[in-house]
């Protein structure tokens, strides 16, 4: 049979060591028997305490300042027990001055929270990712001092009007040059690497309230820049004088041969290239962002510039097969790169994967499964994201479907 829970809270005093004077105001938490108590870094003339209403005597402005004092501490710890009863967490005397304290977990600070997360997720997390996540980080701790006044804030204090001013703040964030720095999407992202760190604030049980509740991420849909199939044969049948656009130009197309991202092209090596099942060139090699295995066939094209490029493997068998440059200087390259071609569009190097997918293997009618597996993807729904059915195949498909109906009717009319 259960027993009712005791709890009782009471002020007392010790005399004080270096004034006999004046006595040291303590407080005790009692819950079923068992105590914990505290000093609460007060004190006062014997005199002036009250024995038996363990208060301030008198009605002095010191007296009225002490009492009140006291009467907000006894009010927090009684709030403290309450909590805890809700939260259905262990009730103890030293629990409720913990949470008094602020030193159990549900006074955890955001701070905390970032420190934690970023701390666990350097091991998990590609490095990539986590510059992102000291980037959130920066924008939450520039909201915090300016628009907050704040150095810190405890996550129990994170509403859902911390989440909308934070994303206004974003939104209205400008550089040195009164530029805004982020776009909708940039903000959103941001806002979702927020998220995560809340949800694993509540998983740890250091918040039981989630402030992104209510809140709902909208992404811009943009269509993803690719070459179609003219611009593909306009930069292959360009060559360049300036030995490292070449040589970028070259690792751009081989990607939209064989749908490798960026580092995945810088980190290839000779032990990656395998004899497949049809006893043709493959890629084997795992995706440096997810880790997921990708087995990639070496279209032509693709196994012509490998072959330009090739080294001696049985000397370097580690040494990177094609010589691309940094991602920045990738990038920029590939500005000049598809000027020169009379190619006006915003090119990144991971537009050649969005190649591979439409112009290389949808447009060409490579099922949209295959496509998936080809570019190491886990799920069909990432892929649909990459790969839209360009006007060339939704017109061939319908000439192919005419050309049915005409069958049709030429049999009945036969």
């Amino acid at each position: 049979m259960k027993t009712k829970s005791t709890f009782t809270i009471i002020f007392f005093t010790r005399k004080s060591r270096s004034n006999p004077n004046q006595i040291s105001i303590y407080i005790r938490i009692t819950v079923n028997g068992k105590r914990s108590e505290m000093s609460l870094k007060r004190s006062i003339e014997q005199n002036q305490w009250d024995n038996t209403k363990n208060r301030g005597r008198g009605n002095s402005e010191n007296a009225r300042i002490l009492n009140a004092y006291l009467d907000g501490v006894y009010n927090k710890l009684l709030q403290c027990h309450k909590e805890l009863i809700e939260e259905d967490k262990v009730l103890s005397s030293d629990a409720i001055k913990s949470r008094y304290l602020g030193e159990d977990d549900n006074s955890k600070t955001l701070k905390e929270l970032i420190a934690y997360h970023n701390g666990n997720m350097v091991h998990v997390l590609k490095a990539g990712t986590m510059k992102n996540y000291y980037t959130t980080e920066r924008y939450l701790q520039k909201f915090l001092r300016k628009k907050k006044r704040l150095k810190d804030i405890y996550l129990k204090q994170l509403n859902f009007r911390f989440i909308t001013d934070f994303e206004h703040y974003l939104r209205t964030y400008k550089n040195k040059k009164k530029q805004l720095m982020l776009s909708n999407n940039g903000v959103m992202k941001h806002l979702e690497r927020f998220k995560k760190m809340i949800n694993l604030a509540i998983k740890l049980e250091w918040m039981h309230k989630n402030p992104f509740s209510q809140f709902q991420l909208k992404y811009d849909k943009y269509d993803r820049a690719y070459l179609n199939e003219r611009e593909l044969e306009l930069l292959e049948n360009t060559e360049f004088k300036i030995e490292r656009l070449q040589k970028i130009k070259d690792c751009f197309v081989f990607s939209c041969y064989t749908g490798l991202s960026y580092i995945d092209v810088k980190e290839l090596a000779e032990s990656h290239i395998i004899k497949g099942i049809d006893n043709n060139n493959w890629i084997y090699t795992k995706r440096e962002k997810t880790n997921e295995q990708v087995k990639v066939p070496i279209l032509p094209k693709a196994w012509a510039i490998l072959e330009k490029y090739r080294v001696d493997t049985e000397q370097n068998i580690t040494m990177n097969l094609l010589p691309i440059s940094s991602n920045q200087k990738t990038n920029a390259y590939l500005k000049e790169i598809t000027k020169a071609c009379g190619i006006y569009k915003n090119i990144s190097f991971h537009v050649a994967r969005h190649t591979f997918a439409t112009t290389v293997m949808l447009s060409n009618g490579v099922p949209i499964e295959t496509v998936s597996k080809l570019l190491g993807h886990a799920k069909l729904s990432t892929t649909q994201i990459y790969a839209r059915v360009v006007e060339t195949k939704i017109s061939e498909d319908i000439s192919n479907l005419l050309e049915r109906f005409k069958q049709k009717e030429e049999n009945k009319s036969a």
